[in-house]
């Protein structure tokens, strides 16, 4: 399954696992809670996910990385202790308290969760030494002799032997002890979360193109040669910092993200294209109106790869123009609710009349910025129709496949979606209906495969 499915089915066993009977007591009992085993090539999200599936269930999380552990830092350091059998003496040797197990009982103090996850990441790469610890702890949930607290849900993480050669492989006992879900990257999945979390539109555009080169491990005479989300995530914020300090972004920086030579050239060529597509089309000239008819006709005549950067082009810019939108109207809703609580506490008349007349240029400046946006929204399709272009008649609609992308774009973007929500366009409701209902959308995606 992706990243996406198994986040639904941990939240789903937090849930069952934290369900409680008329007497309180969990209805299925610890014993039978049995450990998740999340497997994966690495850099797909394994971990991130669980910082949102603990937010979304309003429970505790406790992380850890195990590879750096020795049996004695986890399990805690051995103490003589004297305990007394048929009236003699004898000495054992007991451990303390494991750090793990006590990061538990502290994040429930400061977290203020009495019932949380215990994520273990690269379980399967532990020393030779805490093998048996670990099988003890997954079997029975103890660090040897202490117990993870009732209510906390062990998941672990770890990487297929293929990709990691510290890999360790659990036998058959442990295994059969275990809920495995096997996780494979998936790009659909990844394209949600990079465009909710505002990964480098460069990006976005070039794996629209190169699906395959989103995720790849290849071992060949030269070594191990790899491609990971994680990678992408990671090169998508340097790259916004280098742009805004007006540094060069070429293939030996890309290198140092993707660790695939031949993808982080082809990367570094296609965003220097992708800048030069910005310059050519004159993107910012397009959302004001001011296309020309030679630019239109470039358009028509060009590649689908130059065709497609141009609408990612249109979609990013817009994109900002929506998001600068939204920020505004949280600040216009925020002064809002200040005003009515300062009218409720009974404060100074004129103080607040004289807000509101500031408050009432607040508004005036986000009706107008919500009208121009959609006036810019507008001109692109405008753009992508050619109806408004002093262009040959058999020329116009030619980019149903374009448009089919931007209004996709549209629906799917994070930025958009809540822009549309408040400030209804009736063309892209006409070409939402059309395009992304029904045959017409699987004849056009064919098109485009």
């Amino acid at each position: 399954m992706n990243i996406k499915e198994a986040k639904q089915e941990i939240v789903n066993t937090v849930k069952a696992y934290l369900c409680k009977n008329a007497k309180g007591e969990y209805t299925i009992p610890a014993i039978r809670q049995r450990p998740v085993l999340l497997m994966g090539p690495p850099g797909i999200g394994k971990t991130q996910i669980m910082e949102q599936i603990a937010a979304e269930c309003e429970i505790g999380l406790v992380s850890y990385t195990i590879t750096h552990h020795t049996r004695q830092s986890a399990v805690g350091l051995p103490m003589i202790r004297t305990e007394e059998f048929e009236g003699k003496e004898y000495s054992v040797t007991e451990y303390t308290m494991s750090e793990i197990i006590a990061g538990v009982y502290k994040a429930i103090k400061e977290q203020g969760h009495r019932e949380g996850i215990l994520f273990i990441d690269e379980i399967n790469c532990v020393s030779e030494t805490l093998i048996p610890t670990m099988l003890q702890f997954l079997q029975c949930k103890t660090f040897g002799n202490q117990k993870v607290p009732d209510g906390w849900i062990i998941v672990a993480a770890g990487n297929p032997p293929e990709f990691n050669r510290s890999v360790r492989e659990f036998d058959m006992v442990t295994y059969d002890r275990l809920r495995v879900i096997n996780i494979d990257a998936d790009i659909e999945v990844w394209r949600e979360y990079a465009k909710e979390h505002g990964i480098h539109n460069s990006i976005l555009s070039y794996l629209d193109l190169r699906p395959q080169n989103f995720y790849s491990v290849v071992a060949d005479v030269d070594g191990l040669k790899f491609v990971t989300a994680r990678g992408w995530e990671d090169l998508s914020s340097l790259m916004y910092v280098y742009e805004e300090l007006g540094i060069s972004i070429n293939a030996a920086f890309v290198g140092e993200f993707i660790h695939y030579g031949d993808i982080a050239e082809d990367f570094a060529a296609y965003y220097d294209l992708y800048n030069k597509y910005r310059d050519d089309y004159a993107i910012n000239n397009i959302l004001a109106g001011n296309a020309t008819p030679d630019i239109y006709r470039r358009m028509i005549n060009a590649d689908y790869d130059e065709r497609l950067t141009v609408v990612n082009l249109l979609l990013d810019s817009l994109n900002k123009h929506f998001k600068n939108v939204q920020e505004l109207k949280e600040d216009t809703d925020n002064w809002y609710k200040s005003i009515k609580e300062k009218i409720k506490a009974g404060e100074d008349t004129s103080a607040i009349d004289k807000e509101k007349m500031e408050f009432y240029e607040q508004a005036d400046r986000l009706e107008k910025t919500q009208e121009q946006t959609l006036a810019k929204l507008e001109n692109a399709f405008d753009f992508l129709e050619g109806s408004k272009q002093e262009i040959a008649k058999e020329d116009i609609g030619k980019l149903d496949q374009e448009m089919l992308i931007f209004v996709t774009g549209l629906t799917t973007g994070k930025e958009s979606s809540e822009f549309l929500l408040v400030n209804p366009c009736d063309r892209y409701k006409s070409y939402s209906a059309m395009y992304l209902k029904g045959g017409r959308r699987n004849q056009l995606l064919k098109e485009i495969e």
